[in-house]
């Protein structure tokens, strides 16, 4: 029986295989290559934190309730999953293979310990000696010491080591890999036709005998494992404590999280491999993974650049938008006209300037900014520190509970905090996802409002990897409707619908969004229905609310043209009683896409929306999203321009279909490779200015 829905963890890994076809690509550079298994790698991880544990809890409340948003019985998805991996991981070791083989026929060789020759031998020794040994803290284990604690993302050598003269009796030892103070990469002296390198872990295993030397071991067998843990924490009511002590405490519970998958090089010394089991608490239940030589391999998306052939970005550097290249001040044109910036190809300058212009200005009062994850060497932090400086009222709107960034925003929180900076650290039982600034300047009796919304993190560094939007304005009805925000976010404890009402311009999570969308969808039925022109252009990371995925079909149904791009979890399926067919792709490139897009026909009228919301539950019930209307035509129809092209891709797109085989699209058509296209369209858009 075909599926009504694809579960979303099952949707999930098949986009992750999107990103593992990227290393299997023979277009693709192969530094590419190695970094895309890395993301690839990385990924899995962080499904093994939040995925599995979700799944193997709702396993354990069998509360029908409970778990519908996963679709179907958690353990028949639990067991589909498993297998999935299994095969994934197969995959990804075949193509690592081929990529080594490519690597060696440009003379770049991954060394291990016992392929050393003399010369290196004695650079491993000193290495060691001079920069790792500080770092390195041996642990013995047997069964009257308890086990010592993991940590989750690090990656640990299990060692079995004996005396000639034991017949029977093995010892055994961990070391935890020091790749954060060390890194994981060493280049080895080779000759100049050559590069080899070697992977920290060789470098310490190279020199056990040393290490151990006060014990007289004389026999030393060295795999690699790591463990992955549950990362979500329970948010306690303690009245007595603020939200911010609530997350510190979180995080350090975080840390004696549930162990999820625990991996390990299949050679390992099988006693030792029962011995960590055991002392882990692992049952049959758990994900027992005996795997290749190398682990942790997200550190592979840093590779050394050692490559004769360069790895060249599919586009030239980031440039500046063409409205903003005048010697005007950012903030005297936005004043006057709306600009959309396209990341990663337009550069993410202006935002910044905007910000700094803001600090200096005598004329400006008020800042107000939400952040969600921030760079860590933050130019937005530091122009606004210079606002609070120079006299003005910032205000800034930190989520502390942004996932495996909660550390990081702490940090900035304390930071702001010194600086008079008035931090706002979010809404009861939601996520402030939005990403909204509004700036207030003050000319003789007349007060100017301007400020931005974008799709994607107030970010300097993700902007050169993201594909996202940011419209700077100063539309009076936009900033009204991000003043009522702001006012919400200062009174958390309010009813969000009895402050956020009336929006003209946003669509707001979790008042109105949902209803908003539904209510464009249906006006492209009804015209539909009436026999004239319906259409929806939709643009998001994931789509798996089922109230959306259930109007969706309505509309399919109904022959409304449905054109979708969808990076990652797609849950919606084809259904036969479907007039038209919805047209899903998914298109995984050098850039992340990260845009969210909403376009209806509208009778004509082509109503566009940009938004920080992916069609989501969480994010339409749970988070404080925004959705801005575009109101200049010229923006409405780039935006439309950017989409089209995407729809054309036929070379890194690929059918989102209900058979999940990632088919890339095909066609007889002019190839079409988007993430370029677009990059050549608004460059053209410059040239013409």
């Amino acid at each position: 029986m075909a599926r009504k829905f694809i579960p979303r963890d099952v949707s999930w890994l098949s986009f992750n295989s999107r990103v593992l076809q990227e290393a299997a690509d023979e277009t693709v550079p192969l530094p590419s290559k190695i970094k895309f298994l890395g993301i690839f790698s990385n990924n899995l991880d962080e499904f093994f934190r939040v995925r599995i544990p979700g799944l193997k809890r709702a396993i354990d409340i069998k509360d029908k309730e409970a778990n519908t948003s996963f679709f179907e019985d958690p353990q028949i998805i639990l067991d589909e999953v498993n297998t999935i991996v299994i095969k994934q991981q197969k995959k990804f070791d075949n193509f690592w293979a081929l990529i080594q083989k490519e690597m060696a026929q440009q003379h770049v060789y991954i060394k291990d310990a016992s392929q050393l020759n003399l010369k290196q031998e004695e650079f491993v020794r000193n290495f060691y000696s001079e920069d790792v040994e500080s770092n390195v803290i041996p642990l013995l284990l047997d069964d009257s010491r308890p086990m010592p604690y993991l940590r989750d993302k690090s990656l640990y050598l299990g060692i079995s080591m004996r005396k000639q003269e034991w017949e029977y009796e093995t010892r055994f030892a961990i070391i935890e890999i020091p790749t954060t103070l060390n890194g994981r990469f060493v280049i080895l002296p080779a000759s100049a036709k050559e590069k080899h390198i070697i992977l920290l872990e060789d470098i310490i295993k190279f020199n056990l005998p040393y290490i151990f030397s006060y014990f007289g071991f004389d026999e030393f067998h060295a795999h690699v494992f790591k463990i992955t843990k549950d990362a979500e924490f329970d948010i306690d009511n303690d009245i007595n404590t603020t939200l911010a002590e609530k997350i510190s405490k979180g995080i350090k519970n975080r840390r004696k999280g549930k162990t999820t998958r625990f991996i390990f090089d299949k050679e390992m010394d099988p006693r030792l491999v029962e011995f960590l089991i055991k002392k882990l608490q692992l049952t049959k239940k758990d994900n027992i993974i005996p795997g290749q030589k190398i682990h942790n391999f997200k550190h592979f998306m840093d590779f050394p650049n050692v490559f004769k052939q360069p790895n060249l970005p599919i586009t030239n550097p980031a440039f500046t938008h063409p409205q903003l290249n005048k010697t005007q001040r950012i903030t005297d044109i936005i004043i006057k006209k709306d600009i959309l910036l396209s990341f990663p190809y337009h550069t993410f300058r202006p935002v910044i300037d905007l910000l700094r212009e803001a600090a200096m200005d005598p004329d400006v009062k008020t800042i107000q900014i939400t952040a969600y994850r921030l760079a860590s060497n933050s130019k937005i932090v530091n122009a606004l520190i210079n606002a609070a400086r120079n006299g003005k009222d910032v205000t800034v709107m930190l989520e502390l509970q942004a996932r495996f960034d909660e550390e990081n925003n702490l940090f900035w929180k304390e930071k702001l905090e010194l600086e008079g900076i008035r931090v706002l650290t979010g809404v009861p039982n939601k996520k402030v996802h939005a990403k909204l600034c509004i700036i207030k300047k003050r000319v003789g009796a007349k007060t100017i409002q301007y400020g931005f919304v974008s799709t994607g993190n107030i970010n300097e560094k993700t902007a050169k990897l993201y594909g996202d939007y940011c419209l700077l304005t100063s539309n009076r009805s936009v900033m009204a409707d991000i003043n009522k925000v702001f006012h919400f976010l200062k009174k958390p404890k309010s009813n969000p619908a009895e402050v956020i009402k009336n929006c003209n311009s946003l669509l707001i999570c979790p008042t109105d969004m949902r209803n908003g969308i539904i209510h464009y969808i249906d006006k492209e039925i009804e015209e539909v229905k009436a026999g004239r022109k319906a259409r929806i252009i939709l643009k998001v990371n994931s789509l798996s609310d089922r109230i959306l995925i259930k109007k969706l079909y309505d509309a399919a149904e109904a022959g409304v043209q449905l054109d979708l791009i969808v990076r990652g979890i797609y849950c919606a399926t084809n259904q036969t009683k479907f007039k038209r067919a919805i047209n899903a792709i998914s298109i995984v490139d050098e850039f992340l896409e990260h845009a969210r897009v909403m376009y209806f026909y509208a009778a004509g009228k082509e109503v566009t929306y940009i938004s920080s919301a992916d069609w989501m539950t969480r994010n339409l019930d749970h988070r404080i999203e925004a959705a801005v209307k575009i109101n200049s035509k010229k923006i409405r129809d780039e935006i439309k321009d950017m989409l089209q092209i995407q729809l054309r891709d036929n070379v890194k797109a690929r059918i989102l279909n209900n058979e999940l085989n990632n088919r890339y699209v095909e066609n007889d058509k002019e190839s079409c490779r988007s993430q370029i296209e677009i990059y050549n369209y608004l460059r053209k858009k410059t040239d013409e200015v």
